[in-house]
């Protein structure tokens, strides 16, 4: 019988998983389909019901359904406990169990960068997506990881759950100087004429800026930072590769993460360069 998977979310139409893993399984001569399944909040019960009638071999899960669908599963991974969210979940003909790839999604995008796991590490922003990949950069040894949210409260609370160090933004803004990676994980900036979410001038030429978004490519934030002269980073890596480790985790092969960087970029009318 045909296995399938499926996306689940609010909006879903324009999700680029469908498109990503019917690629993968063609590629590895996988027999399943995935498909992009809306789901609205008030019916994420009974949609996972029907998911589980239907026999779903697995699915995704994005927005607003990553904390919701937690006490819906029969088990859950330590990345989806300490996270509460998941976006992944798998099926061992027995339980559904969840997960949570974007950390370490994006830390294997990091990876791919000339970068030093000793290197000093700013996180700007305390929320889910700064949380996974908080912990995933803990769990990747990386040692001086800070964090700077608009609510220091907020910044706190994360530091102390993953080892790291709390800073304001101002104090951000001072001692930018002293990053070599600096990790854009908020949507401040995204909106035109916006401010970004802090000053760039006290940057140093050549330092690692990465942003979360892939949709702008180059957002607000990387393009000031590619003005002086700082090496950028976007989001479909972290996209790629979070996807990747779903794909592996259902069936077991390990696809090519690099030819779809390219594939994802290029249809988002991009030029891919392989640094």
């Amino acid at each position: 019988m045909k296995k399938w998977y499926a996306v689940i979310g609010d909006p879903i139409a324009h999700s680029l998983s469908p498109f990503m893993h019917d690629l993968w399984m063609v590629e590895h001569g996988v027999d399943a389909s995935y498909i992009p399944v809306h789901v609205k909040p008030a019916r994420l019960k009974e949609s996972f019901d029907a998911l589980k009638t239907l026999g779903v071999g697995g699915f995704n899960i994005t927005l607003p359904h990553k904390q919701a669908i937690v006490p819906f599963l029969d088990e859950l991974d330590e990345t989806a406990i300490i996270m509460d969210a998941v976006n992944t979940v798998t099926f061992d003909g027995q339980s559904y169990k969840g997960w949570n790839t974007d950390g370490d999604g994006f830390v294997r995008s990091l990876m791919t960068e000339q970068i030093a796991l000793h290197e000093k590490v700013l996180i700007i922003g305390a929320g889910g997506a700064a949380r996974g990949i908080a912990f995933a950069l803990k769990r990747a040894n990386f040692h001086d990881v800070s964090i700077a949210n608009r609510t220091y409260q907020r910044a706190e609370e994360l530091a102390a759950a993953t080892g790291s160090e709390a800073i304001t933004m101002q104090d951000a803004e001072k001692s930018l100087g002293d990053f070599r990676i600096i990790i854009q994980t908020t949507s401040v900036g995204l909106a035109e004429g916006e401010a970004l979410p802090l000053s760039l001038d006290q940057i140093q030429p050549d330092s690692l800026v990465a942003d979360i978004i892939y949709t702008p490519l180059e957002t607000p934030f990387l393009k000031a930072a590619k003005e002086k002269g700082c090496r950028i980073l976007n989001g479909v890596g972290m996209f790629v590769y979070q996807g990747a480790i779903a794909f592996e985790k259902w069936t077991g092969i390990r696809p090519d993460t690099e030819k779809m960087i390219h594939i994802i970029t290029d249809k988002l009318g991009g030029n891919y360069v392989n640094r």
